[in-house]
């Protein structure tokens, strides 16, 4: 991931918790690496594959060039209704939910990985922090052969990357949260080490983010409250994207190992 071309044009696997995470969150990138040729996917831990916003999902991915919809099909956390006689992702147990990431991983067999922040992105939502826990573990497993065998040949990625946001670059979505009542979890800005000027993309990133017409139309969650923005206020917002750069693999020669 770069901030300005991709003369390696590496693929590309989201993992997100929720359907609109991936637009929100990475949409930019997912529209940057697709249009440089990149092959780019996503995964997403909650909602039933049969479910509305799995269509929306299937809309927006279109959108970014991202393939269709790889859905685990668990439940959300805060709704009982996403995923009728499933557990709810939180609940399952993180063997279970390590195993179905890394066959995601070894079967689409990306560069690199993009997931949630350990805080959860702003808002601190217990699905996006356990996403960001069993991706973590998932991207190590996944390139190991002793690991999960049945879930396809190794693979290892050469990148994780955690989408999230500095204190700087927190701005109008301040307000814009805590005005309906949501946190604001931001993390130091030299936690951040990729700062992504999505602009070329955001038309098509907002196009995505409205996908998802059913939280357009809700007065609380981020697409709705972006909707009811003038639109260079909204832009501002959704034209830049920040992620942290994580260690899924040992790092040869690394300064700061530990010595003998």
């Amino acid at each position: 991931m770069t901030t300005s071309t991709l003369p390696s044009v590496p693929s590309l696997l989201g993992v997100f918790a929720h359907p609109d995470d991936e637009s929100l969150l990475a949409g930019g990138v997912l529209a940057q690496h697709a249009a440089h040729g990149a092959r780019t996917a996503v995964v997403t831990a909650t909602w039933a594959p049969d479910s509305h916003r799995a269509a929306e999902l299937a809309e927006a991915l279109e959108v970014l060039g991202a393939g269709p919809p790889r859905m685990l099909g668990y439940g959300d956390a805060r709704n009982d209704s996403s995923a009728p006689g499933r557990p709810r992702f939180c609940d399952v147990s993180l063997d279970e939910a390590i195993a179905q990431l890394v066959a995601q991983v070894r079967e689409f067999r990306p560069d690199i990985v993009v997931t949630h922040d350990a805080v959860g992105q702003l808002t601190g939502h217990p699905d996006h922090r356990h996403t960001h826990r069993v991706t973590l573990l998932a991207v190590e497993a996944a390139g190991l052969a002793h690991l999960y065998p049945e879930a396809g040949e190794p693979w290892q990625t050469r990148a994780l990357y955690a989408a999230t946001h500095p204190h700087s670059g927190v701005g109008d979505l301040g307000p814009l949260l805590t005005g309906v009542g949501k946190s604001i979890l931001s993390v130091p800005d030299e936690y951040v080490t990729a700062t992504v000027d999505v602009t070329p993309w955001v038309e098509q990133k907002w196009r995505a983010i409205t996908a998802h017409r059913g939280e357009v139309a809700r007065e609380r969650p981020l697409p709705g409250l972006l909707a009811r923005l003038p639109e260079d206020t909204r832009l501002k917002i959704i034209s830049t994207e920040y992620f942290t750069r994580l260690a899924p693999t040992p790092v040869p020669g690394d300064p700061h190992q530990l010595t003998p």
